[in-house]
């Protein structure tokens, strides 16, 4: 196996690890795994820093039921890989339960030989 399918590999473990931890609620698990400069967009528009995301996951906000998350292509370029895919799934948000169905691209840099989650970006899908 070449460097660059190893990448791959390991990209795709890490998103499944991401997701896994959100949904068992392990937010320490979720932050290992974010970097501090995280930007986590939503589908509503709204945008997260790390701490707020996870203040808000703690607190009860986002609560996420079931999420399932095809790859269909990682790019690797240089310490930076971009995972395109979706981000489907069930979770409640502010007390509203809502179905998610979106297109999602999540980036992810290697610093200090680590891989670290910098950036999220889901655009919900037309019906």
């Amino acid at each position: 196996m070449n460097n660059h399918n190893e990448t791959e590999a390991l990209i795709r473990t890490l998103e499944d690890k991401r997701y896994n931890a959100i949904l068992a609620g392990d937010f320490e698990a979720f932050r290992a795994l974010a970097h501090p400069d995280l930007s986590y967009a939503h589908s509503s528009g709204v945008v997260d820093t790390l701490d707020s995301y996870l203040d808000k996951c703690l607190g009860g906000f986002y609560i996420y039921h079931r999420i399932d998350h095809p790859v269909q292509d990682i790019k690797v370029i240089g310490d930076v890989a971009l995972v395109f895919g979706e981000m489907n799934g069930e979770i409640t948000a502010g007390g509203v339960q809502k179905t998610l169905r979106n297109k999602a691209l999540a980036v992810w840099e290697k610093r200090n030989g680590d891989w670290k989650l910098i950036a999220y970006q889901p655009t919900p899908i037309p019906n």
